[in-house]
């Protein structure tokens, strides 16, 4: 009877500290899931990949922001009206460009 006892009474499993480590690797899990959901929903995969390239957001409008990357490096212009300040590389609007049906691209000053 006693050595039964022992072994019921044994709660070296019952550590209080070992739910909180699950729980710390279900988030871990969690976050990566969104992560990888939310580059896949919004198409950022070329972030990711060896290749340059130009993403305009927001086109024609007061916050237009062009962002390209080169090689490891990615960089980010928006255009402003007052170019007295250069702490970051910015631009203005010079024209517009238009993509005919046929793939030409017209493009026409300001």
């Amino acid at each position: 009877m006693r050595r039964r006892r022992r072994y019921l009474g044994d709660d070296g499993d019952m550590d209080p500290m070992s739910v909180v480590g699950n729980l710390f690797d279900v988030a871990m899990v969690f976050a990566v899931a969104l992560m990888v959901a939310l580059v896949g929903r919004y198409q950022m995969t070329e972030l990711f990949s060896k290749e340059d390239f130009t993403i305009v957001k927001n086109p024609g409008k007061e916050n237009m922001e062009i962002i390209t990357k080169e090689g490891e490096r990615i960089n980010r212009y928006t255009p402003s009206d007052d170019q007295s300040t250069s702490d970051s590389p910015r631009g203005r609007r010079v024209g517009t460009a238009y993509e005919l049906e046929n793939g030409e691209v017209v493009y026409i000053p300001e």
